[in-house]
């Protein structure tokens, strides 16, 4: 890769290690075992999202504008949530049942953005966001914009529980990780979906049926999204509507920042998880030091124009480098 085009893809990277070794002085104990156990707990819905969103850019390419994004996976989370917190607190449903129903629901909104991007030929962008403002809505329906209490033991084990001085939650997002990792890298339908992602003219070209794996990563997101909710309503203690918003900035950003740890500055399944755990460690240290909520989302979205500026400069550079 061309030297101007390194330097601009580890540009979003260096501007966070200068922002966490500011908090590093200004915020107490920011270091401390409480504090990175802290960060670790938190990060656990923004991971689970961020590897649904690495499946779909691994899928559809890495490119920011035209290639794979699923801005729907957070509002699909925090939809999940509210159901199984309306069944469970409301109507006296298990929690099996009702997590099966969230997860029913989930994969619905997966299968619809399938459809919109690869029968109807929506740009993922525009299709996504529009299935996110519709599941928005569904989510204030279920909740009647209010916030719905949840203190099951399963959902209290999520939260406080811990194995070996370990979080539960901590453990269940590795193996989960885990999971995603062995299927995206180690098995024939993940080197295919890679492929897809790569070349999608060469993949069409070695018969791989590009259209059924792009598909598939939106279902595949979706499911994360699902299983990101019992996570989201153990760091909440419920569901609340609209915090999918902090979410989706946290993805986004997360997701592409890890791209900065990857050899060839593309979005990795492990560079997403590290870059989730950044940005949570920004948002606690911010909070730690007294900056005002409005203002760190204001940051949060001029870190994102950071990381997807440097993306898309990265990529440019390295084309021209290549071509000449």
């Amino acid at each position: 890769m061309p030297r101007r085009a390194a330097l601009v893809g580890y540009l979003p990277l260096a501007i966070f290690v200068v922002l966490l070794v500011y908090l590093s002085f200004t915020a107490p104990n920011y270091f401390s075992f409480q504090s990175l156990d802290l960060i670790l707990r938190q990060a656990i819905p923004t991971v689970v999202v961020c590897l649904g969103l690495s499946v779909v850019v691994m899928a559809g390419g890495n490119d920011v504008v035209s290639g794979g994004i699923d801005l729907s996976i957070p509002a699909t989370a925090v939809m999940s949530a509210a159901i199984i917190a309306d069944q469970v607190t409301n109507h006296g449903t298990p929690i099996a049942i009702a997590f099966a129903l969230a997860l029913i629901a989930a994969l619905i909104v997966g299968a619809v953005n399938a459809l919109l991007v690869v029968r109807i030929g929506m740009t993922p962008l525009l299709a996504t966001l529009s299935v996110s403002v519709a599941v928005v809505g569904i989510v204030k329906v279920i909740t009647s914009s209010r916030r719905i209490n949840v203190d099951h033991p399963v959902v209290v084990w999520l939260r406080d529980g811990s194995i070996a001085g370990v979080s539960v939650g901590v453990i269940l997002t590795t193996i989960l990780f885990l999971i995603f990792f062995f299927v995206v890298h180690r098995t024939r339908w993940g080197m295919n979906l890679q492929a897809v992602g790569g070349s999608r003219d060469a993949a069409e070209i070695s018969g791989i049926p590009t259209g059924r794996f792009l598909s598939q990563s939106f279902v595949v997101a979706a499911f994360a999204g699902g299983l990101a909710s019992m996570f989201v309503l153990a760091r909440g203690s419920g569901s609340t509507p609209g915090t999918e918003e902090n979410l989706l900035l946290e993805m986004v950003l997360a997701t592409f920042l890890g791209a900065a740890f990857s050899p060839r500055r593309v979005v990795t399944l492990w560079g997403a998880v590290l870059g989730a755990v950044l940005v949570t460690a920004l948002s606690i240290g911010f909070k730690s030091i007294g900056v005002n909520v409005f203002w760190t989302g204001c940051i949060k979205g001029a870190l994102i124009l950071v990381v997807v500026a440097s993306a898309s400069l990265s990529l440019r550079a390295s084309a021209r480098g290549h071509a000449a």
